[in-house]
């Protein structure tokens, strides 16, 4: 059964293995894409000299771009700098599956510093890799079911190498031994050193791909996702409320919630969505507290707290800040960078090992 299980792992590390060293580069690299993004774009490197004026920066995007009534999304990022929005589903890009339009604001939101379009920009492009191999909704089946099937790469790791005699002999690194020693040593100990952060990081991309199945399968024992609400504004004629009164009637309503994201509708019956964290969400750029705020009475027409969700909605806000390493600060978020290199090193000494034995085996015998 062992000698199944090794070749079970080394064809299967063969062939998924520079797939798996792929996907782990790219999502260390995007453990800190908005900072990396910022630094290849130092327009958009504005100190901030006073409180961001959100009123202002929807009459400045409105003034730049007048075909685009919305709705827009701002990010609140608490950091003072640049203010970051999206405007979704803008012409210039139709019929791409993702493509939003990306601005970047002043501090006071004055003027506009930059403009792209999603997957235009080397950390954009390397999110789509990621996350999608460049393939759109079919990439991200793909990639769900290359994700079980590297759960199993792993785990048929750990029992190849799984230990028949003492434990301190297999964990042993001999750093004077031949090439193809050392190139197992390392193999294995790559290996178990990041296991559980290799099958943490795995099974939460499976589930960021495969999002419906994966709720299919957790609701068994957690019960149902909770629906999110989807109130309309009253249709009348009137003017929309301005931006910082819809921001004071969210935070009414959650008032222990921090503000990450403010959609602001177009015309029609669309609502100001606030996105919120509460405490105790893990999350802090995509939290999972929302308060919707109808555009002309000012009234908040609903609230979604995600520290009262029902426990399978309450599990899945923790996959993403698990995935990227933000649940815990800038440690897990270096654990994270260090755990997405650990497949490029399994791959690079498994083929290594794996050639230096057919050579060995294809050589002239004396």
């Amino acid at each position: 059964m062992r000698s199944i299980v090794r070749q079970v792992h080394l064809w299967m590390g063969l062939t998924l293995g520079s797939l798996f060293a792929l996907l782990g580069v790219t999502g260390s690299a995007l453990v800190f894409y908005p900072e990396i993004d910022a630094l290849l774009h130092p327009e958009v490197q504005a100190e901030a000299s006073a409180t961001p004026d959100w009123d202002r920066a929807l009459a400045t995007v409105h003034r730049a771009y007048p075909d685009k009534a919305g709705p827009w999304r701002f990010e609140v990022t608490g950091t003072g700098g640049a203010i970051p929005a999206r405007y979704y589903n803008p012409p210039e890009t139709a019929g791409r599956d993702f493509a939003p339009m990306l601005i970047w604001l002043s501090p006071d939101g004055a003027h506009v510093l930059r403009r792209d379009y999603w997957g235009d920009t080397a950390m954009t492009f390397l999110y789509d890799l990621h996350y999608r191999l460049l393939m759109g909704k079919t990439g991200a089946v793909v990639l769900g079911i290359a994700g079980l099937a590297l759960i199993v790469l792993l785990v048929t790791g750990l029992i190849v190498w799984w230990p028949k005699g003492p434990l301190a002999k297999a964990l042993r690194y001999k750093r004077g031994a031949p090439p193809l020693r050392r190139w197992r040593d390392q193999h294995k100990l790559a290996g178990l050193i990041g296991l559980i952060l290799l099958l943490l990081l795995t099974g939460t991309g499976v589930m960021l791909e495969l999002p419906d199945e994966s709720d299919t399968v957790l609701s068994t024992v957690a019960g149902p996702p909770d629906a999110l609400p989807a109130p309309t504004s009253t249709r009348w004629e009137g003017r929309q409320i301005a931006v910082s009164f819809a921001m004071g009637a969210a935070h009414n309503a959650l008032p222990k919630a921090r503000l990450a994201w403010i959609e602001v509708p177009g015309p029609g019956d669309g609502t100001f969505r606030l996105r919120m964290q509460q405490p105790a969400d893990p999350s802090r750029r995509f939290p999972h507290s929302f308060v919707w705020v109808d555009q002309y009475s000012g009234r908040v027409l609903a609230t979604y707290d995600r520290d009262k969700a029902g426990a399978l909605s309450t599990l899945n806000s923790w996959v993403h800040p698990l995935h990227d390493g933000s649940f815990a600060g800038l440690t897990s978020r270096i654990l994270t960078v260090i755990g997405g290199l650990l497949p490029l090193v399994l791959f690079w000494t498994g083929i290594a090992q794996w050639r230096r034995k057919r050579l060995s085996r294809q050589s002239p015998r004396t």
